[in-house]
């Protein structure tokens, strides 16, 4: 078949093993500077690519034989979606690998913030076992749910509060207009910041959404109140975060992203007990990053067939010069 595809980091062998069955050469990147990404390209007819490769326009250029970027993943924020369509190359993700994944872990950050597991863990090891009766835990059942972004993750995790934990759950999201089962949305952007016990952020990042939520919102929000992001560190000022958790707007959060990835050692958040973190592994079960694997392989063998995608995120291609 002639055709190579470019993995710039390592994936799963779910997607390499798909590769191979259908016929392609396949080779994994070296690096990841600019540099090494812009030298490996140049012969490739496909990139299947993490979050931490940059494929920027410059790369884009470089691949003068691409046909599609499949992302490995859905936030496309480390991919130039314009210049890959101007040049009538497809850029791909995988929504329906990593869903499910990703609304568990968030379900499991308001278990943990809500029942006090880390506190109650830690102050056990020292022998206060009386800190049983010193910090009660909250009832996840009757309390509201706020969801920023009714996309699949969203949408998942409202099912699981309101189905599995009997949680009242509104949300907003300017772009969709019809009604969803088990979801009361708002217009206004500030009442989940006030209405809510709980608020999960699921925006992907762009120019529109960077930024976006900051000291004005925090300061809406229940002293009881948690705050969860899932989604990408940069919608939100960490700095702000972090001053909002010190003075104690709000009771908690658990995040799993940030502006900096990997973030600093001496990141403040780092210094919060009334935070949970996780390395930006929402999507990384076994299954879910088996999953995402294959579909990016999947996306990368329909347009080199000649076929359109499944998951392209920008079907109006101009004709490739």
């Amino acid at each position: 078949m002639g055709f190579l595809v470019y993995i710039p980091q390592d994936i799963e062998e779910e997607g390499k093993k798909y590769l191979t069955e259908k016929g392609y050469e396949y080779k994994i990147g070296s690096g990841l500077s600019q540099e090494t990404l812009i030298n490996e390209v140049e012969e490739c007819d496909a990139i299947l690519t993490r979050s931490n490769a940059m494929i920027n326009e410059s790369v884009i250029k470089a691949g003068k034989k691409l046909k599609v970027i499949a992302k490995y993943g859905v936030g496309l924020d480390n991919i130039d979606v314009k210049a890959a369509t101007e040049r009538g190359i497809y850029v791909t993700n995988t929504p329906e690998a990593n869903a499910n994944v990703v609304a568990e872990h968030v379900m499991a950050f308001m278990l943990a913030l809500s029942k006090n597991l880390l506190s109650m863990d830690r102050e056990l090891r020292k022998g206060n076992f009386a800190y049983r009766s010193e910090r009660f835990s909250v009832d996840l059942e009757n309390k509201t749910l706020g969801i920023i972004g009714l996309g699949r993750i969203g949408r998942l995790v409202a099912k699981k509060a309101h189905h599995g934990f009997d949680m009242k759950v509104i949300g907003y999201d300017p772009y969709i207009s019809t009604s969803i089962p088990g979801i009361e949305k708002v217009d206004d952007f500030d009442q989940i910041f006030i209405n809510s016990d709980f608020i999960s952020l699921h925006l992907p990042l762009t120019e529109e959404t960077r930024g976006i939520i900051g000291n004005s919102h925090f300061k809406l929000m229940k002293p009881s109140a948690y705050f969860i992001n899932a989604a990408r560190g940069g919608v939100i000022n960490e700095s702000v975060l972090t001053d909002a958790l010190e003075q104690g707007e709000f009771a908690g959060a658990g995040i799993d992203v940030f502006e900096q990835e990997p973030p600093d050692k001496n990141n403040p958040l780092f210094q919060l007990e009334n935070v949970i973190l996780t390395p930006h592994s929402a999507a990384l079960s076994k299954e879910g990053a088996g999953r995402m694997s294959l579909h990016a392989a999947m996306q990368v063998d329909q347009v080199l067939k000649g076929e359109e995608p499944s998951w392209s995120v920008n079907k109006a291609l101009s004709k490739k010069a």
